[in-house]
C-alpha cells in the first residue's frame, strides 16, 4: 500500500503512512489505516479527491494495471 500511495499521481504528494490494523488469515480479510496529510484548500477538495471511494479507486487502479 505505501509503494501505491506514494506513488500515485492524485494523492502521492498527500501520503504520509500506512498500517495494518488487523488481519484475519482464515479469511485473509485485512483492515488498514491510511494517513493522509491534506493542506488547507478549496472547499470540496476533502470530500472529492480524498473521498473513500477515490482512494479505493486508486487501489483498484495499481491492481489492474
Amino acid at each position: 500500500l505505501t509503494e501505491v500511495y506514494s506513488s500515485s499521481p492524485a494523492l502521492g504528494r498527500y501520503f504520509r503512512s500506512a498500517r495494518v490494523l488487523e488481519f484475519y488469515n482464515d479469511t485473509s480479510t485485512v483492515f488498514y489505516q491510511l494517513e493522509f496529510s491534506v493542506p488547507p484548500s478549496p472547499e470540496g477538495f476533502v470530500e472529492n479527491t480524498m473521498s473513500p471511494s477515490f482512494i479505493g479507486s486508486v487501489l483498484r487502479q495499481s491492481i489492474y494495471d
